[in-house]
């Protein structure tokens, strides 16, 4: 597939001079740019939806852990103190 692209003149130098240190083209160098951006936008989406699977599953089982439980108790554990990990609790 061929894509026609305008590129401000600032951003077209920077591509060049970053393609010569990495010693490839520019047009390497957006094809990698653009394929990065498309996985992390993809992982994001992915992440977004189990988040989003997860909290449907909490809210039909009626019961989870509070944030700020989960806060506390990571908390104390970065301090390196004991903590006793979160009950779950009923919600709504």
């Amino acid at each position: 597939m061929t894509v026609s692209l305008r590129v401000p003149e600032e951003v077209r130098k920077r591509i060049v001079k970053l393609a010569q240190r990495r010693k490839t083209t520019p047009h390497a160098l957006m094809l990698e740019a653009i394929s990065e951006k498309l996985d992390a936008e993809e992982a994001r989406a992915r992440f977004l939806a189990e988040g989003n699977r997860r909290l449907a599953k909490m809210k039909k089982a009626g019961s989870g852990i509070s944030a700020q439980a989960v806060f506390e108790y990571f908390e104390k554990r970065a301090r390196g103190e004991r903590a006793r990990r979160p009950r779950l609790r009923k919600i709504g």
